[in-house]
This record gives C-alpha cells, structure tokens and sequence, in this order.
C-alpha cells in the first residue's frame, strides 16, 4: 500500500520521530502527570485562600462618592411637557437628568478586586495546563487508532470514545477561560454604572454578588480540574490495552 504514495525517507523519519516523542511524552503524562496533578489540585482545594466561610472578606470597597443632590432651577412645576422641551432646546440641548458624566475616578484607576485576581492567577495556568495535556493525549491516542477494516472494531471505538473524552475536557476547559474573561467584563459595565449613577445602591450590591459569585465559581473550576485528571486517568488506564492494541492479532482466540 505504501507503493502508492511516494513519502520522502528523510520526512518519513521526521515523522516516525514524532510519533515517538508524542507517544512517550502521552504515556508519562498518563502514568505520572495526572495522579500527581489531581493530588496537587486535591491539595489546593484544601487550601484557606479558597475555602473562606465569611464572603465578606473576599469583597473590595468601591471608593466612588455620592456627589450632593444637584438642584434644577430651570424645571418649575406646572410647565407643560411641550414648554419643557422647547425650553432644554433654548438652554442647548442637554439631559440634565441623564446621570453624572464621568471625566477621571476621584481616586484614580479603579481597581479590581484583588482578592479574586490573586485567585484567578493561581486557576488560570492549571486551565492552561489541563488543555495542553489533553490535547497531547489525544494526538497520542490518535495516532493509535489503525486503518479502517470491516470487522474486529471494538478496540477502535474504544479510542474513538477515549478521543471523544478528551476533546470534551478541553472544551470545558476553554470555557472556564471564557467564563473568567465575561466576569471582568461584567464587573467593568457595574462599575462604570456606579461612576455614572453613584446614587443608586443597587448597582453597588450587585458588585458585591458578583465578586462572591466568581469566588464560588472558581473553587467549583479547581474541583472539575480534579475531577477531569481522575476520570482521565482512570478511564485511559483501564482501557490501556485496547487503546494501545485495538485490534487483537489472532482474530479466532476471540471465538
């Protein structure tokens, strides 16, 4: 079969080389990487920086201040709606009801919550960490999979399942990087709504909900890491056999 497609042996050496490495990089991540991940990350989940019981000591203070009341002498009671109007024409145009307009924050740039970024720094890398294993393992077990015959398939479904996992994990694991991304934008619209509208506290409170929402999501993202090594590992090496021989040599020992 070979014959029919000219592979240049230089390639063709660069390629089995490849192979290799991808195969021994995969084994080792399966055999070592995972377990002890899933302990570190089993570890971190006992840590205090996440497993705080008052959500109070993880909110920030918003130093934006509530301006005084603005008085507008301009608008007098008993002026018709079609007086009003013309009358904002004449001043110029300007919605003097249309909230405070925001030129620089009284105390510089707003921060963010520190508590939280601290925490998403040390969650980002082991998101980074999971995709990038996963998809090693996967191109692994790719290139595991034989050619297409009729019959004695069983052992290839079982890598194409173990493919399909994979994938499943790494998709998961990209959302969590997508979920960090919508909180800060979020949290961004909020406060630009307090610096625009300082005297309604419900923006304030809703901050506040935000922050402990994420805190709560990122301990539930440290856990399905963990969970995405264990059933990872479990699952590849109960089926080692199948996925590294998919099809059996002696077709008749089955019968």
């Amino acid at each position: 079969m070979s014959s029919l497609l000219k592979v240049d042996n230089e390639i063709k050496t660069k390629v089995g080389a490849f192979r290799e490495r991808i195969t021994a990089e995969a084994e080792d991540l399966v055999a070592t990487f995972f377990p002890k991940k899933l302990l570190e990350l089993d570890h971190f989940l006992k840590d205090p920086i996440i497993n705080i019981s008052d959500l109070k000591e993880i909110h920030s203070e918003i130093n934006l201040t509530v301006p005084d009341p603005i008085l507008l002498p301009n608008l007098h009671d008993g002026l018709d709606t079609q007086n009003a109007k013309k009358r904002k024409l004449e001043d110029g145009g300007a919605d003097d009801v249309a909230g405070t307009k925001v030129f620089v924050m009284p105390g510089g740039m707003m921060k963010s919550n520190g508590n939280l970024v601290d925490l998403i720094e040390k969650v980002k890398p082991e998101i980074r960490t999971l995709i990038e294993k996963c998809n090693t393992v996967k191109m692994w077990v790719q290139l595991l999979i034989p050619r297409i015959e009729d019959g004695n398939n069983f052992g290839v479904s079982i890598q194409e399942e173990t493919v399909a996992e994979l994938r499943t994990v790494e998709g998961e694991a990209a959302s969590y990087l997508d979920q960090i991304s919508r909180y800060y934008i979020t949290r961004a619209k909020l406060v630009s709504k307090i610096a625009k509208y300082p005297h309604v506290e419900d923006y304030r409170r809703t901050v506040t909900e935000i922050d402990e929402k994420e805190y709560i999501s990122l301990k539930i993202i440290v856990s399905e890491l963990r969970n995405q090594y264990v059933t990872l590992h479990d699952m590849i090496l109960k089926n080692i056999e199948k996925i590294k021989r998919p099809r059996s040599s002696n077709v008749d020992a089955l019968y």
